[in-house]
């Protein structure tokens, strides 16, 4: 993986101001950083997670990427087009049985190169066993092997880059919350002074926070006191929405032009409007992570 390859994303993303009058009661200035224009099919965090995790692969001389994740994950789309970015072999494992035609995730990796495969979800569970991932390398031979939504102490260490691309002053940072790496990477980036604050994407989420000290712990070596992560913006669970949310994206479209994707950012922000109507964000200056485009 060159770092002068003509695929790389877009870096630093822009920094947007949102102008909206229901946020001026509280003298709050919102801005967004708006990763998803990183690059158009590894937009986001998937690019910063992956960036490390590639350089390492390459450096190694591994030619296969392995991963998991669901029929609708975006961490498989995007390990699917750096394959086909930079020259990889990519093999999804997805949870599950095979279902045709493929939805249009799963076929977009397909269009991209990646091999599927299917692990019934009781393996799937165990995916990290031994025994589980030797079965994978008899079948699949030598990979390099990416995690679950990617998130590892390399795709931490991509994530906080993303602080030091901000050049205002600001308060709080706020950004969506799947697997916990964002997150970790991020406040481990921030001045004395500055917060993190996750949004749980999933219902019960609460398993997150050690998740976000274990990864700051493989990168680091230690965890960092000025994070938080909200539960309460979860609208049923994981890839789960209510018409209250697709209302508030609804309008944050016609406001603003932006089509928040539902399953991660759309919460996060349908979060932060709610935070600052309880005066959470009086006088302060928040800037919130768009970490990818519009689910289909």
């Amino acid at each position: 993986m060159n770092a002068n390859h003509p695929e790389m994303g877009h870096l630093p993303s822009p920094l947007i101001e949102v102008r909206d009058e229901r946020l001026s009661v509280g003298a709050l200035q919102l801005y967004l950083k708006r990763d998803d224009l990183i690059h158009p099919e590894i937009p986001g965090n998937k690019w910063r997670k992956l960036k490390y995790n590639l350089l390492v692969a390459t450096k190694h001389r591994h030619s296969t990427l392995l991963t998991f994740g669901g029929a609708y994950s975006n961490h498989i789309r995007a390990t699917a087009s750096a394959g086909y970015n930079f020259g990889f072999t990519t093999i999804g494992v997805i949870r599950g049985e095979e279902h045709l035609p493929l939805n249009e995730s799963l076929a977009f990796a397909v269009s991209r190169g990646m091999r599927l495969t299917y692990m019934d979800r009781a393996t799937y569970r165990e995916k990290t066993r031994p025994e589980v991932m030797t079965s994978l390398r008899e079948q699949f031979g030598d990979f390099y092997l990416l995690p679950e939504g990617g998130s590892n102490a390399l795709a931490v260490k991509g994530c906080a880059e993303l602080p030091g691309e901000i050049d205002i002053e600001f308060d709080v940072i706020c950004c969506a919350c799947g697997t916990g790496g964002t997150l970790a990477g991020i406040s481990a980036a921030l001045k004395d002074g500055q917060q993190a604050l996750g949004f749980s994407a999933l219902k019960g989420g609460q398993f997150l926070a050690d998740e976000v000290a274990r990864l700051q712990g493989e990168a680091y070596g230690r965890v960092f006191e000025n994070w938080s992560i909200e539960y309460d913006f979860h609208f049923g669970g994981f890839a789960k929405r209510k018409p209250e949310l697709d209302r508030f994206i609804d309008d944050f479209e016609a406001r603003h032009g932006l089509r928040l994707d539902w399953v991660y950012v759309g919460k996060m922000m349908y979060g932060i409007y709610a935070l600052a109507e309880q005066g959470r964000f009086d006088g302060r200056t928040v800037v919130a992570v768009i970490t990818g485009g519009p689910t289909p």
